[in-house]
């Protein structure tokens, strides 16, 4: 069990690190050509893991087939396709902030359909940890962020939740047959013949010839860490831990996206980042208490 929480912990700072590597791509690569090479990339990765290790890419029963689609439809496409439209719009802060909310999302929907027990303690954590992430990305004035109303622009964040939440709860499902890396690799190839379209719409085959070894480099890294290690990671998680409780790993995206921005762009670091750090801590902690003392308790007796 501490493995995985550890790896939670690696993916999320992974994901911090997209945010880098996107800002680095963002005056070369348009957003969808990166999105496309991205998972291009990571697929290739996956499928040349499944060869060494089975000697050839597994296949999908009937019934797989369409859930593995939705995995790639909602996690893959239609994320990408919301973010970078709603970043068109608004702010990053103001985007990350929707979806910090991603946790609250997860864990009522899988109270919903899994059954998951939402105790008060579970829900005190979820909400400090939100409002850690919210507290670090706002500089302490949370309100700031949303001065003149809700926009178009953050119906389009709101989309990458909503498609996040899909992402993850179909996911759940789909491991009960497949393996998290078979999943992910399954929906990052779905994710790919689905982006080529709107990459190609971008110019992206003309592109292609100018891009820099610092453009490959970064989309190297979007689909190694950011994908490959990240998703499967991630989906390991939820199989080992629910997804309630692996979800309350992304509010740490946030935070480790604007300590590597100090350490690789040379942003500056603020005393909200530190406590909203210490508050998505306590948050996650709190979210892990009633299942650890049960098991506490459970051994006692049997001593």
């Amino acid at each position: 069990m501490p493995i995985t929480y550890f790896k939670l912990l690696l993916t999320a700072i992974f994901w911090g690190g997209t945010f880098i590597s996107g800002r680095m791509l963002a005056d070369s690569v348009p957003p969808f050509s990166a999105a496309f090479f991205r998972f291009l990339f990571a697929a290739a990765c996956l499928y040349t893991l499944f060869l060494r290790r089975e000697g050839k890419i597994p296949g999908l029963a009937r019934h797989q087939v369409l859930p593995v689609a939705l995995l790639g439809l909602t996690g893959v496409f239609a994320y990408n396709a919301f973010f970078f439209n709603g970043l068109k719009l608004i702010s990053a802060g103001r985007a990350s902030i929707i979806i910090a909310n991603n946790p609250i999302i997860i864990s009522l929907f899988s109270a919903l359909l899994f059954k998951e027990t939402l105790s008060a303690t579970k829900v005190a954590g979820i909400l400090i940890s939100v409002a850690g992430a919210v507290t670090a990305i706002s500089g302490g004035d949370p309100l700031s962020l949303f001065a003149g109303g809700v926009g178009i622009g953050d119906l389009y964040i709101f989309g990458c939740v909503l498609s996040w939440s899909a992402y993850t709860l179909i996911g759940k499902r789909v491991m009960h047959d497949l393996s998290p890396l078979a999943a992910v690799s399954h929906s990052a190839a779905v994710g790919v013949l689905a982006l080529l379209i709107p990459a190609c719409m971008e110019g992206m085959p003309a592109a292609v010839p100018g891009y820099s070894l610092s453009d490959w480099g970064n989309l190297a890294y979007l689909g190694l860490f950011g994908t490959v290690l990240g998703f499967v990671w991630y989906y390991e998680g939820i199989r080992v831990i629910g997804p309630s409780r692996a979800s309350l790993f992304i509010n740490f995206v946030p935070i480790s996206a604007i300590c590597l921005a100090h350490i690789v762009l040379k942003e500056p670091l603020s005393i909200s980042l530190l406590v909203g750090g210490a508050m998505v801590i306590t948050g996650v902690t709190l979210n892990h208490l009633p299942d650890t003392g049960a098991r506490l308790f459970k051994s006692k007796v049997r001593i």
